[in-house]
C-alpha cells in the first residue's frame, strides 16, 4: 500500500477539521471491514485514514426513543445483534445482523460504517428499509435524517454530502400488530454474500387476517437495496394468504436489476427475488400467530 497519514481525532470536530483539510483524499475508518478490503484491492488508495474509534462512547450503543431505537453509528453488528433492547423491540434487527459474514467481521465491523460502505450486497440496509428507519448524517453545520431507502444511489455511494458522518440510525416505533421476517439464500459458504435476500414487514388489521400496510426490501440484485412499492401496494388491502403473497411477489423481479455472477446468473437471481419475497411473507405471517 502508498505512503499514507493516520490520524485519531478525539472529538467530531477534529474530524471536521480534517475532511475539510484533507477533501477527497481521505477517508474514514470506523470497523474497517470495508475499506480495508477495498485498499486491499487498491481500489481505494487514501492519502489520509481518520479513525474513528476515539469517538466511539459517544457515538456507541443503543437507546430507546419514544417506542423506537437510536442506534449509534459506531455500535458494532455484534453489539446490535445481542441488545436485549433490540431483541425486545425490534428483534429483526438483531436476526439480521446475525446473519453477517462471521462473529470476527461483526465484533469489529460497525452500523454507521457499513451503510456509509454501501455495499448492495450486505444484510442490514434491507431490514432498516423495512423498519422505516433514518440514517443520521451530520457535520459541522448540524445532522439530517435521511430516509433508509432513500440513502443508497449506487454500488458504493450514497446521499452523504462532503464532509458528512454517519452518526446514529434512528427506527421509529412500528405499526401496532406488525410482523417481520429476513432471508438470505447462500449456496456457498454462512459468510458469503448473498445470492438474494429479502426482508419484510406485514401490518395486520385488528381481524389479524386482512394487510394494513406492507414492507420488502431486497438485496443483492442490483446496484443498491431495493424496495418492492408495486409488491408492497398489492398486498394493501388483501387478504393474508399465500395466494396474495405469491401474487405480490410475482411483482418483484420487475423492480431488481442483477448481475450475473458466481452466485448465479441475473435470471436466477430474479426469479428468486419472487420466490424469498413470498416465503419472507409467508415466514412474517407465521409469526404473527405466535
Amino acid at each position: 500500500m502508498p505512503d499514507m497519514q493516520y490520524f485519531e481525532p478525539e472529538s467530531l470536530q477534529e474530524v471536521f477539521d480534517l475532511l475539510e483539510r484533507y477533501e477527497d483524499e481521505a477517508r474514514l475508518l470506523a470497523g474497517g471491514t470495508g475499506l480495508i478490503n477495498l485498499m486491499k484491492q487498491r481500489l481505494v488508495l487514501p492519502g489520509y485514514l481518520i479513525a474513528l474509534r476515539k469517538l466511539s462512547k459517544e457515538y456507541a450503543g443503543v437507546q430507546r426513543v419514544d417506542g423506537g431505537l437510536k442506534i449509534g453509528g459506531l455500535t458494532t453488528h455484534w453489539d446490535v445483534e445481542n441488545s436485549p433492547l433490540v431483541k425486545e423491540i425490534m428483534p429483526i434487527l438483531a436476526e439480521t445482523y446475525h446473519h453477517v459474514a462471521t462473529v470476527r467481521i461483526r465484533n469489529v465491523a460497525t452500523v454507521g460504517g457499513g451503510l456509509a460502505h454501501a455495499d448492495p450486497n450486505m444484510d442490514p440496509p434491507q431490514a432498516f428499509i423495512v423498519l422505516d428507519a433514518k440514517v443520521q448524517a451530520t457535520n459541522r453545520a448540524g445532522s439530517r435524517d435521511i430516509p433508509a431507502d432513500e440513502f443508497f444511489k449506487d454500488y458504493y455511494e450514497t446521499a452523504l454530502r462532503p464532509g458528512e458522518v454517519v452518526t446514529g440510525v434512528t427506527i421509529p416505533a412500528q405499526p401496532a400488530r406488525s410482523t417481520y421476517a429476513y432471508l438470505k439464500f447462500l449456496p456457498r459458504t454462512a459468510d458469503d454474500y448473498a445470492t438474494v435476500s429479502a426482508a419484510a414487514r406485514l401490518t395486520l388489521g385488528a381481524d389479524g387476517q386482512t394487510i394494513e400496510d406492507a414492507r420488502i426490501a431486497l438485496g443483492s440484485v442490483g446496484s443498491t437495496p431495493i424496495r418492492a412499492t408495486a409488491a408492497e401496494a398489492a398486498l394493501r388491502g388483501q387478504q393474508a394468504t399465500q395466494e396474495t403473497f405469491r401474487t405480490a411477489a410475482a411483482l418483484v423481479p420487475a423492480a431488481v436489476d442483477p448481475i450475473s455472477d458466481f452466485r448465479g446468473s441475473a435470471d436466477y437471481k430474479r426469479d428468486m427475488t419472487a420466490v424469498f419475497s413470498r416465503r419472507a411473507l409467508e415466514q412474517a405471517l407465521a409469526r404473527a400467530g405466535k
